[in-house]
């Protein structure tokens, strides 16, 4: 009976041997790579090693071509900005020629309309002193005149009311004229200038120096520094 018990024990021991083993069998995975079965742990180290390698290599070229695709893309950016900015510079540049341009056009049209108007106003100044001149031209004989027959009256009658009244108006005469800018030029014992006295007769005379104005036929006029008549005179040699 001992006996019996002993290979009973025996055969389920056996049988929980077996499950055990048939149970670790069915626990690994079989991997498979490339269309491949291989199992987990067959390759030797060597073969391991040189897989490892194989992939890191293939992670590096990966890299490798990320890196150098960032770098022709910002390649690339750097030449776009480079050419974007030198044709803003070209087009700033040419801008700033025709406003150049410009400002140089109107300062030589404001140069030349301050010329113009300048120009202008000597004209015009010219215009109104050679018409200012012909009116006096035509009112000196008309004093001349007054001069004269102021001139030939005789003592007695000075005293008259007429003689007086002329003689206003005479004076009056010479005050609007010289408040025009008309004077009379100086000559008798003055040095002959031909630029204001005309000679129209000489004398020896030793009482007056040699080339000095004896006397003055004509009275002359200026109109502001400008002779509108010259004087008339007699020259002592």
């Amino acid at each position: 009976m001992m006996e019996n018990m002993d290979n009973r024990n025996t055969e389920e021991e056996l049988d929980t041997a077996s499950e055990a083993q048939a149970g670790d069998g069915e626990g690994v995975e079989i991997p498979v790579e490339d269309g491949n079965l291989k199992e987990a742990g067959d390759g030797t180290p060597e073969e391991e090693a040189g897989e490892a390698g194989q992939e890191e290599a293939d992670a590096s070229g990966e890299a490798d071509e990320t890196a150098e695709g960032g770098d022709a893309d910002a390649s690339g950016s750097v030449k776009e900005g480079f050419f974007r900015k030198k044709k803003k510079d070209k087009k700033e540049d040419a801008l700033k020629t025709k406003i150049d341009e410009l400002e140089d056009r109107v300062k030589r049209q404001m140069a030349e309309f301050e010329n113009f108007r300048k120009r202008t106003d000597k004209e015009k100044a010219a215009m109104f002193e050679t018409g200012a001149k012909s009116v006096i031209e035509k009112i000196l004989p008309v004093v001349d005149n007054f001069e004269r027959g102021l001139a030939a009256v005789p003592e007695e009658e000075k005293g008259s009311a007429f003689v007086e009244g002329m003689n206003k108006v005479y004076k009056q005469l010479l005050t609007e004229l010289d408040n025009m800018g008309v004077k009379p030029i100086e000559a008798v014992g003055q040095e002959f200038d031909p630029n204001f006295h005309n000679a129209v007769m000489h004398i020896e005379d030793e009482s007056f120096g040699e080339n000095i104005v004896a006397e003055e036929f004509q009275k002359g006029y200026t109109y502001h520094d400008s002779v509108v008549r010259h004087s008339m005179v007699k020259v002592a040699n």
